[in-house]
């Protein structure tokens, strides 16, 4: 499997494998009104994700990934696992990916 970095950093495995950013995707959102302490978050058309490709796993943000729910190519980085490494409160590395 080949994994490519659609975020803006450096992706860091905790075991030390790296993926630069190739290219960014993003997209946009909006949030309703709260009805009954209770809104909704509406994404806008996601910009720069190349299509599908076997054998490829696109890493994108979690946002990104909650965007497109219909694609099986996206992970995110782990950042809330409890094995997530960070330093000054920034994440420098994560155990791995998160498939939405």
């Amino acid at each position: 499997m080949t994994l490519k970095n659609y975020t803006p950093h450096l992706v860091r495995l905790n075991d030390g494998r790296e993926w630069p950013s190739v290219g960014i995707a993003r997209v946009s959102s909006t949030h309703s009104e709260f009805r009954d302490d209770l809104a909704t978050v509406v994404f806008g058309e996601p910009e720069g994700l190349p299509p599908q490709e076997d054998g490829v796993l696109l890493i994108v943000s979690g946002m990104m990934a909650a965007a497109c729910r219909g694609r099986s190519d996206l992970v995110s980085p782990a950042t809330g696992h409890p094995l997530a490494v960070r330093k000054d409160g920034q994440v420098v590395s994560v155990p791995g990916f998160i498939r939405a």
